[in-house]
């Protein structure tokens, strides 16, 4: 700031840092009794002006930017205050107590804008105990359906079951035709199946990856295929529209049925515990002949009868049989030479008898009561 002259009559050119007009400065630089209600004025301009840009502000970090601006070491407010000395004495108070309440009425708006902007101040942060343990994240965990399809996978590992996987949309020739379904077989029917064209769909098994394995290799062939399947199902405790699947092939010289029931022996006791029996009664399935329905003795009652066996002491699995060879002429395998056995089970099914659920549905309804068990 650069003064001019003595007394009542001292002139104050170039207000350092604040946006006045030629002739707003003259109308500063004289002291007296102009002088002092120009510098009140000037004090309640800076107020108005500092209350309107922290009320405009929506970031806290701006705040400190604008105490400083007006109430810094050379802030606008403190450049008034500085020249309070060099008024007349009878004026000094009243200047001096308008620029104080200036500088109070910003320091207190400075306040409660950064409350407003910061709800967890100071009084919130100084009630925190950081003696106290953190709070620990929640942790997620596998699926009920994941769990069972690993376990599931690494006892057919143990028994040198390969995995291999397909798609989900799948042509009707792998789905059906080449399993030895006729054309006219019900499960072809669009009540049954969802059809995407004329002779695409969604995989209702997944027995066509056991076609699309044996197209590529000659056996010995022994795999697992998991995966998820589609039926147009009429919804119940025990049936969705979707769900998972695990079918088996084991193809080679000499394979019996006599396999087949001690390997799903094996297996039943390796998941359910070794004193779970099996039983295998007639049925019929068009790409397996002879074929059976395999049954697993009740885990939750001991084959005493219980509401989930239906008081039958047995639970019902999936079906099964020798693989009929008419499907070995779709991959041109010699029936003549090798036989094999097929089989499958619900992974649905599996997972409600081993956690105890009672709906399909549960699987689907992303329960985190049922995920967090």
């Amino acid at each position: 700031m650069l003064s001019i002259g003595q007394g009542r009559y001292l002139f104050l050119l170039d207000w350092i840092g604040t946006p006045l007009s030629f002739m707003n400065a003259f109308r500063f630089v004289i002291y007296g009794a102009e002088g002092t209600g120009f510098m009140i004025e000037r004090a309640e301009t800076i107020e108005q002006n500092a209350l309107e840009e922290i009320n405009q502000t929506a970031d806290a970090g701006t705040l400190e930017e604008i105490r400083v601006k007006y109430m810094g070491k050379n802030g606008l407010l403190t450049q008034v205050l500085r020249s309070v000395g060099q008024a007349a004495p009878q004026d000094r108070p009243r200047i001096g107590q308008q620029v104080n309440k200036a500088k109070q009425a910003i320091t207190e708006s400075l306040k409660a804008r950064r409350e407003a902007l910061a709800p967890l101040g100071k009084s919130a942060k100084a009630s925190i105990d950081y003696t106290l343990p953190g709070r620990r994240p929640p942790l997620g965990q596998k699926h009920p359906l994941t769990l069972i399809r690993e376990e599931v996978t690494e006892i057919f590992h143990e028994m040198g079951f390969g995995v291999v996987d397909g798609p989900e949309v799948e042509l009707d020739y792998y789905n059906f035709e080449a399993l030895n379904f006729p054309s006219d077989h019900p499960a072809r029917d669009t009540q049954d199946t969802f059809h995407i064209g004329d002779a695409i769909v969604l995989r209702t098994h997944t027995s066509p990856v056991q076609i699309r394995t044996m197209e590529k290799q000659q056996p010995p062939v022994r795999v697992i295929a998991p995966g998820r399947t589609y039926r147009h199902e009429n919804p119940d405790a025990s049936h969705a529209f979707t769900f998972h699947q695990c079918e088996g092939l084991y193809v080679d010289k000499g394979v019996t049925m006599a396999h087949l029931k001690g390997d799903m022996t094996y297996f039943a006791r390796r998941l359910f515990g070794k004193n779970v029996q099996v039983r295998f009664s007639p049925d019929f399935f068009p790409f397996t002949e002879p074929s059976v329905q395999y049954d697993f003795s009740c885990v939750a009652c001991s084959s005493r009868g219980c509401k989930i066996c239906k008081n039958t002491g047995w639970l019902e699995i999936s079906g099964a049989g020798m693989v009929d060879p008419a499907v070995f002429g779709f991959v041109d395998y010699d029936p003549e030479v090798y036989t094999g056995y097929a089989f499958g089970m619900g992974l649905d099914r599996l997972a409600m008898f081993k956690y105890g659920i009672d709906s399909i549905h549960m699987f689907l309804e992303n329960d985190l009561r049922l995920l967090g068990q």
